[in-house]
């Protein structure tokens, strides 16, 4: 700023007024300092400006990558986090960085709250982090802690998914399991519940899997080989979520089997890949755009009313029928 003025012929203070673009300087003196900033390069820091007055006003966010509904997610909250005059930086999770390294990178850069995307950390690290910072949780509900939860009814959703399976008359439903990953024990008890309230709980059957393209090929494998061993297929398949149904899909496919005409399959959250395959996923939508602004409203609203109390935002998903599911097949003749 003392370049600019210098070279400008004005004040370093008048230099400040001009770019925070505040009255009290003329028009050709304003555009004469504009001019010769770009000239000479000069950027104003708006971080260091923020941080001088004590506010960064920047919203940390922890994704995973690969996951592909935490970019749905994020591409909500970009637009709403500018609405309100906040700035976005990420951080992400991989196989060889945590989600505390990931955590605790956002809060070294400043940021004034934290929204995490399906957190995987333990309870206690979460409990410990909400009662340092402004946190939302998004897809994970934490007991006891003190944050704010934005989460989809699983349960909604795969009633949703179990309701249209059995109507187009199937009973052998399996289910692959998200292990740890967010919403998958509500999920999962959905699944045996929807099991039994059709009359179809010796039926039942729960594979151990992941919220990965590598556990529904995994899985497949295992249908594949216990095919060749005499027994047969599921008739249907309800996925953990939307990359576990597409690996499945891909390896059942690939195998020879006729989706829906033998194997039907059901995903869950309506990720933007559901709809990019040549035969559209069957999946459980949750509203990435609305759960993205609620969890920087809510993360706003604190930072505004520290004293303001957690809240949870419970939002209802929907059923959307692709492809991928239609009538039990028949058995041969």
């Amino acid at each position: 700023m003392a370049d600019v003025a210098e070279k400008a012929g004005v004040s370093r203070a008048l230099v400040s007024i001009i770019f925070r673009d505040l009255p009290g300087a003329g028009r050709e003196t304003r555009e004469r300092v504009l001019r010769i900033a770009d000239e000479i390069g000069y950027r104003p820091d708006n971080a260091a400006r923020l941080l001088a007055r004590g506010r960064s006003r920047t919203l940390g966010v922890l994704f995973t990558v690969h996951q592909t509904f935490h970019t749905d997610l994020i591409a909500g909250i970009y637009p709403e986090a500018e609405r309100l005059g906040y700035d976005v930086l990420l951080s992400a999770a991989t196989h060889g960085r945590s989600e505390e390294k990931a955590v605790e990178a956002l809060l070294g850069h400043r940021c004034e709250a934290v929204i995490l995307l399906g957190p995987d950390a333990e309870p206690d690290y979460l409990d410990a982090l909400s009662r340092r910072t402004v946190t939302v949780s998004v897809s994970r509900r934490v007991p006891h802690a003190r944050m704010d939860f934005v989460h989809s009814a699983e349960g909604k959703g795969v009633r949703q998914a179990m309701d249209h399976l059995v109507e187009l008359g199937h009973r052998r439903i399996v289910h692959i399991d998200g292990g740890r990953g967010p919403g998958s024990a509500e999920r999962r008890r959905a699944y045996r519940a929807g099991m039994r309230r059709h009359g179809l709980a010796d039926e039942a059957r729960v594979i151990p899997g992941f919220h990965t393209e590598e556990s529904g090929i995994e899985t497949a494998h295992l249908l594949l080989a216990e095919r060749e061993r005499g027994l047969p297929l599921p008739t249907a398949v309800l996925a953990g979520n939307d990359r576990c149904a597409i690996g499945l899909l891909m390896t059942l496919t690939q195998a020879g089997v006729e989706v829906p005409r033998d194997v039907s399959v059901v995903g869950y959250d309506d990720s933007h890949l559901s709809h990019l395959m040549s035969i559209g996923l069957t999946t459980v939508r949750q509203d990435a755009v609305l759960m993205a602004e609620h969890a920087v409203r809510f993360a706003v609203d604190r930072l505004q009313d520290p004293e303001r109390e957690p809240r949870e935002a419970v939002l209802d998903p929907k059923l959307v029928v692709r492809g991928t599911s239609g009538p039990v097949p028949r058995e041969p003749a």
